[in-house]
This record gives structure tokens, C-alpha cells and sequence, in this order.
């Protein structure tokens, strides 16, 4: 049929389906659930496909972890990508993690081997890879298998990177997978106006750091969920205070560990007063983003550490499980725009190193790498740019897949 005069013919779209992972963590629940649903999903994917023929989707955008999901879409004959959520080189570590344990290395025997180092893999530790100290080793491996599976099975993986920063574990992953790979991140800089955050932001928070000096200011927030003791609560406050710095710190309702009470030291907020700020949530992204932000006590899951990259905040790791441990190691030896605090948090040694990061030479060469780095991340989403090239080869593909089946 001829187009209408003086229009341009168009183009047929696509329809897509996404399932994400609905919520950090509990991996083990999640995977139960969706094992229950699986017969449920596939009635209700073969109601979509028989709908007309215009609604049906080209394919399926799967996370990672939803390995029976994309098994019931190969049944019924729809493509699957999926979508990685961490970096580039913890999905390395991944692929690696069958060949420890048939070494023996894992699961671990004898923590004088934490600090062993992984000569395929460095810069990472064998300590890198106890991914969880409370998961059973063998739900572990079986969760690993099931995301390395997905990948391989899939038409594609997406993951939240860009090639400048991890060109080479990037090419690991297209050479142990053979599907194509697309690294499109950053993606909260893609996208800026999607809000992610299920939980409220004190946005006064902002209205503070507008009265700061530049740079000046020491951001903590250790995510959703991880926490710490009583203990180490008293220990971070006295090594804030003592560091004379000015900070701005998340302290959530659930932050320590076995109680639903948060209680800072007596005389802190009288000796940090006008130069601290306690918040229960803040807006990460905007927070990272401000003038009067210097550096980033972190967690270093892959959406923190990335925002941070992408700022040019350098940061002062302190991970907790899962990925965290390598991506705390690549911020220290790879990329060099940080440095972990390891081992018991001690008011002493936090008040040393966030005077480290804010007022010896060893901190400004980090920040200077931090702006290096914020500079590779806006040029590749820019026209011609790494991730705006392979965010386009995405969209032909999915453009390329028929709308029947």
C-alpha cells in the first residue's frame, strides 16, 4: 500500500519484553519463586505471541539470573538478550569460577589463602572470589552456572560498561562466549531521568552542599544492604570527627546489624556540628554530580562504583560480598582512583584515610585519574562514542528480528 502524500513510509516497530530482577539480593528466594512460576510464565508468554500479529515481541530482554525465563522463551521459539548488571570484569571472574574449584582453590579450605593471587586473573585475589560467606558453596556454584548459561544460550549480552574502561575483560567475555556483546553503559548517564532508587531521598542534603567548598566534602553510603556493628558505627563517626573533614553520611534505619535502632555516639553531632550532615537516603547520583563533592566512602557494588567512575569521585572502598570485592580491587589496582580500608574499622585508621584521600599527594593523583576517567565515560556516549556505537548495533538487531515466529 502506497504511503499517504507528502509522508514519509513507516517503519514497523518492535515490541520488547523485559524482566528485571525485582530487588537486590536473596538471590536463593528469587530463584525458588521463578522455578514456581515457570509453567504460569510460559501460558501467559503463548497468550502474548498469539495476539495479533503487530503486538508480538521481537524478543525478550532477560536479567541475568533468570535462567528459567529465557528456557520457556527458547521453547516457544522468541530470542532472549540478556542484561548484565555488573562490570565487564566480575563476569570474567564468573567464567573462571568452574576452573578454581576443579583446582581445589574453591571453596575455600584455609583463609591463609585469602590473599593468594590469581595469575589468570589479575588483579584479583582468591579472597575476591568467596563471593558470600553465608550462601552454600554448592547454590553458589548452581547460580553461576545458570548466569553463564543464560549468556551463552542468549542472542547477546548487554552490560552496563563502557570499552574504555574495560576493554579487556570486555574482550574475555566476547571470546569465552561467542555471541555478541554489547557495552553500553554508563546507563544511568544514558538515561538520567529514570528513576531507579526504591527508597526516598532527603534531597535537603543538596541544599548543604551548596555551602560547601568545592571538593571538600566526603560522601559515605554503603548501599541498600549492606551494614555494619554498633561498633564500627561509633568507630566511622569518631574517624569522621576526627578527621576534621567535612562529610555527608547515609545512615540508614536498618544500618546495624540485629537492630532496627541507629544510635551515633554521645558528643558527635555537638563536635561535627556545621561541618556533618546525616541523612537516612540520599540521591546518590546527584550527590556524586555536585561541585562540593570530593570523595566517596563506598561499598563498591557496580551502580555506586560506576556513578563514582563517572564523576570523577575517587573513592575509599570497604566491600562486603558479592562483586564488591572485585570491584573494590580494579578501583585500587587497575584503575588506581582509590583504595580499600581493610580490616577492622578503627577510628584511627578511617581518620588516616580520609585525610589520605582529601590532603596528601597520593589523593589528588587519584582524583586526577577519577577526572581522566569521567572524561572517557562522557566521550563514549557522545556521537561516535564506544557505547553510543554498540547501543545502535542493539537497536538494529532487535529491528532485524521478525515480529512473527
Amino acid at each position: 500500500m502506497a504511503s499517504e502524500a507528502g509522508k514519509a513510509p513507516a517503519i514497523p516497530g518492535r515490541r520488547v519484553l523485559m524482566f528485571p530482577l525485582p530487588f537486590e539480593g536473596h538471590l536463593s528466594p528469587m530463584l525458588q519463586l521463578a522455578a514456581r512460576l515457570q509453567g504460569a510464565f510460559q501460558n501467559s508468554l503463548r497468550e502474548v505471541l498469539e495476539e495479533e500479529e503487530g503486538a508480538r515481541p521481537a524478543c525478550l530482554v532477560l536479567d541475568s539470573n533468570l535462567r528459567g525465563m529465557q528456557v520457556v522463551a527458547d521453547r516457544l521459539g522468541v530470542p532472549t538478550l540478556v542484561l548484565r548488571t555488573g562490570g565487564a570484569a566480575c563476569f570474567v571472574a564468573y567464567m573462571a569460577f568452574p576452573a578454581l574449584c576443579d583446582k581445589g582453590l574453591l571453596p575455600l579450605q584455609d583463609h591463609a589463602q585469602l590473599n593468594m593471587p590469581l595469575d589468570d586473573l589479575q588483579p584479583l585475589q582468591l579472597g575476591d572470589m568467596v563471593f558470600s560467606t553465608t550462601t552454600p558453596h554448592e547454590t553458589m556454584s548452581n547460580c553461576l552456572e545458570r548466569i553463564m548459561e543464560s549468556a551463552r544460550y542468549s542472542s547477546g549480552v548487554i552490560i552496563n560498561t563502557f570499552s574504555e574502561l574495560e576493554g579487556a575483560d570486555l574482550q574475555k567475555i566476547i571470546h569465552g562466549l561467542g555471541v555478541p556483546v554489547y557495552a553500553v553503559g554508563p546507563l544511568h548517564k544514558i538515561s538520567p531521568s529514570a528513576q531507579s532508587s526504591l527508597l526516598d531521598a532527603d534531597k535537603t542534603c543538596l541544599n548543604w552542599l551548596d555551602k560547601q567548598e568545592a571538593k571538600s566534602v566526603l560522601f559515605l553510603s554503603i548501599g541498600s544492604l549492606a551494614s555494619m556493628t554498633q561498633e564500627e558505627l561509633v568507630e566511622t563517626a569518631w574517624g569522621l570527627a576526627n578527621s576534621c573533614m567535612p562529610f555527608l553520611w547515609v545512615i540508614r534505619p536498618n544500618l546495624v546489624q540485629c537492630s532496627g535502632k541507629v544510635g551515633l555516639p554521645e558528643g558527635f553531632e555537638e563536635v561535627t556540628r556545621g561541618r556533618g550532615m546525616v541523612v537516612s537516603w540520599a540521591p546518590q547520583q546527584e550527590v556524586l554530580g555536585h561541585q562540593a563533592v570530593g570523595g566517596f566512602w563506598t561499598h563498591n557494588g557496580w551502580n555506586s562504583t560506576l556513578e563514582s567512575i563517572c564523576e570523577g569521585v575517587p573513592m575509599i572502598c570497604r566491600p562486603h560480598f558479592a562483586d564488591q570485592m572485585i570491584n573494590a580491587r580494579y578501583v585500587q589496582e587497575v584503575w588506581k582512583v582509590g583504595f580499600e580500608l581493610e580490616g577492622k574499622l578503627e577510628r584511627g585508621k578511617i581518620e588516616r584515610s580520609v585525610r589520605k584521600l582529601f590532603c596528601h599527594e597520593e589523593g589528588g593523583e587519584m582524583r586526577w585519574r577519577a577526572k581522566d576517567l569521567e572524561d572517557k565515560a562522557t566521550e563514549c556516549m557522545k556521537k561516535g562514542g564506544s557505547s553510543e556505537t554498540r547501543i545502535n548495533l542493539l537497536v538494529n538487531f532487535m529491528m532485524s528480528l521478525p515480529c512473527s515466529i
